[in-house]
């Protein structure tokens, strides 16, 4: 079983060092983490998902009485509360439109039982643009990317072949010009219809397999 901890510790060198190795002795394999330092550097917030701990109990009680922890909560995993993403980015007006058609179909889909969310980058420029695809590989739970704009060709079709090379993550591109519709799975003309398809693509109560329409414009 797959459990989420959150865990506010003070910051001081070793203490993460310290509570790895409590759940390494617990039987516990981190499969997920982030971290990041509130209160101006005086305290750590960490995240993690964790596999393989039997003893919850023991485990709360061994962080509980750790003299580092301010505070520890268990809870349900990230994948479980928010499920599968689906990335939209691209210009605001365009990103705007798939994302109204992604929610709703997301919404459709979350209450058979979906975990589905959507998460949005309205950004511009080829750079900018370049980046975000890149990063999209480094971000937990990607199920699907929607590139929204009017205009997407060079260093951003770059990125995304390198995206799909590296990980397998499916690309859906709103009719525009530029080179990046040549290497999207599927191009799409209305981006109402392209969040909805999104969606459609990486739920599992959905019968729609992007697989079989891969590089047809619609």
């Amino acid at each position: 079983m797959e459990i989420g901890i959150s865990i506010e510790a003070e910051n001081k060198v070793g203490v993460l060092h310290k509570l790895t190795g409590i759940l390494s002795e617990l039987g516990g394999n981190i499969t997920y983490t982030q971290q990041f330092i509130k209160d101006d550097g005086k305290i750590g917030f960490i995240y993690m998902e964790v596999e393989g701990i039997k003893d919850i109990k023991e485990l709360k009680r061994r962080m509980e009485s750790c003299e580092y922890v301010k505070s520890f909560e268990i809870h349900s995993s990230l994948k479980k509360i928010y499920g599968k993403r689906v990335i939209i980015i691209g210009g605001g007006a365009q990103v705007a439109e798939v994302a109204k058609g992604a929610i709703s179909e997301a919404d459709r889909h979350n209450i058979r039982g979906e975990r589905i969310s959507v998460d949005t980058l309205p950004i511009v420029g080829e750079e900018n643009l370049y980046e975000a695809v890149k990063a999209v590989s480094t971000l937990p739970r990607v199920g699907i990317l929607v590139l929204a704009g009017s205009l997407m060709g060079g260093k951003i079709t770059e990125a995304v072949k390198e995206l799909k090379e590296k990980t397998g993550i499916p690309v859906i591109s709103l009719k525009m010009f530029g080179s990046v519709p040549k290497i999207a799975d599927l191009v799409v003309g209305d981006p109402l219809q392209a969040g909805v398809l999104a969606v459609m693509a990486i739920a599992e109560t959905a019968k729609f397999d992007i697989n079989k329409v891969k590089g047809r414009v619609l």
